[in-house]
């Protein structure tokens, strides 16, 4: 099955966006980035997924199936919770780079070092 890492951004500045993309760049895991303040429907997908307009939120899609989902839609999050660095499976929020590294092994997307 075609999987695809999509990283949700903002078009202005975010540390974690930042952190993220680094951390993927420098193990080189590519991703499509999409930016919600630019796209009305994605802000309405991140704010129905994760509660919050939260950035980097990163999911595995797939390809065949829905480009613009996760594969695996994630248990939604008490409302009012902080969805920092939470593995939701296909997802993960504002993750920092163990947390990341971790998540993208564990989906497949890194190899173990």
């Amino acid at each position: 099955m075609p999987q695809t890492l999509v990283f949700i951004n903002r078009s202005f500045g975010c540390p974690m966006a930042t952190l993220a993309r680094r951390v993927l760049d420098d193990h080189g895991v590519p991703f499509r980035e999409v930016f919600y303040d630019e796209d009305p429907v994605w802000r309405e997908r991140l704010l129905a997924w994760v509660g919050f307009l939260s950035v980097p939120t990163l999911f595995i899609a797939d390809d065949v199936v829905d480009p613009d989902a996760p594969t695996i839609m994630p248990e939604p999050l008490e409302p009012g919770t902080s969805p920092r660095g939470i593995d939701r499976g296909m997802m993960i929020t504002e993750p920092f780079e163990d947390e990341l590294l971790r998540w993208v092994r564990k989906v497949g997307l890194l190899a173990a070092e």
